[in-house]
């Protein structure tokens, strides 16, 4: 079978430059015969677990160049492909599709729905629209390649697909039970092209202490929590956390767990929460003087409620080795510091992270330098071209990495059209 356009991967980026190139290349009289390969059952499988199921779509606060610090140094890859497709645009593409969309805390964008599930439909309406042919349970095996330009794709059944140009859009290695199981890393190299090692980003992490199983589902907010490694800060964030079975997850932890990841390669590293981090040590202790002054009858158990969610006080104690019994007023100066220890230096030690099992992005891919930006066209092979996790760009929570796998999509869509 020979396409003009065939596409590996059917996830957001590869729906969307998939669409792209077929919205462009069926205009009047034109037919671009597009294929779109994806080896699930479903396309954008993954698509449907984001934003806890619900599709953080992008993000609406930043502006281009806030968007592109968000992805390091790397970020400057995504200028053009941002600024031609950038958040207005993607609220626009599906708004003017007949999805309505919200924005919550935090500029984070999502369907009025709720379900990610609209997202998916109006890709997929998309697809047909733009005359896309979309093939599923149909795996990859080998791209063969010839005179510098890919020849053709052999799918595990056997058969053997060409055309005259291809898009890469097989994600990365995150959530491996959605089928981002790395399958172009292999092809990469094989290609000609750099990889950069794939790492795990945006996961929780698990904590040594068993004791964290007592603050199970205990919500974090306005907490700022450091990054030590040989008594060197690595890392610190603010904002909201959540206590889980074994370990931590939300916003912040997830948005540093790429740094935790690599710090523990080279040995121990803890975390530091500071439940208080609007009051230094001295207001801080200024405050509880204040709370046992009020309560000056009251014993140590039944006045921490003031300081913390209810769910910590019965560790607290138990950490302060103060006698909870014991009256506020007896308290002395060396038992408060102890308590302040704990309220602004709450020390743990990370064992492990969650890894790709529970990452929702990967860090690495194709070398950059080897792609060019406008285009997402390979520099290695004449006639590929990239788009979305497979690149090495990754940026935090809150929507950033569907925009890259949006922009991407759409530029590459279009390269390969030469629009």
């Amino acid at each position: 079978m020979k396409y003009d356009i065939i596409i590996i991967g059917g996830g957001p980026a590869g729906m969307m430059a998939a669409g792209r190139a077929g919205e462009l290349g069926n205009i009047g009289d034109a037919h671009v015969r597009t294929l779109l390969l994806e080896k699930n059952r479903e396309t954008g499988v993954k698509l449907l677990i984001t934003g806890k199921d619900r599709c953080n779509m992008t993000n609406a606060r930043d502006e281009i160049q806030e968007i592109i610090k968000k992805f390091g140094k790397n970020g400057r890859f995504l200028n053009s492909a941002l600024y031609k497709f950038g958040p207005e645009e993607v609220i626009n593409f599906f708004e003017s599709r007949g999805l309505k969309t919200k924005v919550e805390r935090g500029g984070r964008v999502f369907p009025v729905s709720n379900k990610s599930l609209d997202v998916r439909q109006i890709l997929l309406d998309y697809l047909k629209e733009s005359k896309v042919e979309p093939r599923k349970n149909a795996t990859v095996t080998e791209i063969v390649t010839e005179n510098n330009k890919i020849k053709e794709v052999i799918l595990k059944n056997g058969e053997s697909v060409s055309a005259d140009k291809y898009i890469l859009a097989t994600g990365g290695k995150s959530y491996p039970v959605t089928g981002s199981t790395g399958d172009g890393y292999n092809w990469l190299e094989k290609l000609g092209h750099t990889l950069i090692k794939p790492i795990p980003s945006l996961m929780p992490i698990m904590i040594e202490e068993r004791y964290i199983k007592r603050l199970e589902g205990l919500s974090l907010k306005n907490v700022e929590i450091s990054v030590y490694q040989n008594n060197k800060k690595i890392d610190s964030r603010f904002g909201e956390a959540i206590v889980t079975r074994d370990g931590l997850s939300g916003p912040i932890v997830i948005d540093m767990s790429k740094n935790i990841g690599r710090a523990l390669e080279n040995g121990k590293v803890e975390i530091k929460i500071d439940f208080k981090p609007s009051l230094d040590f001295q207001k801080l202790d200024q405050r509880i003087q204040r709370d046992f002054q009020e309560g000056i009858n009251k014993s140590f158990k039944n006045i921490l409620d003031r300081l913390m969610p209810k769910k910590m006080i019965s560790l607290i104690i138990r950490l302060s080795e103060i006698d909870p019994e014991k009256k506020v007023n007896l308290i002395t100066k060396e038992e408060r510091k102890k308590l302040i220890h704990l309220l602004k230096e709450f020390t743990l030690e990370v064992s492990d992270t969650k890894g790709f099992n529970r990452a929702i992005v990967t860090s690495g891919g194709v070398k950059l330098s080897e792609v060019d930006s406008k285009t997402m066209q390979s520099k290695v092979i004449d006639n590929l071209f990239f788009a979305g996790e497979v690149l090495d760009l990754d940026g935090p929570t809150g929507g950033y990495n569907l925009q890259a796998c949006w922009s991407t999509g759409r530029a590459a869509g279009e390269g390969c059209i030469g629009k």
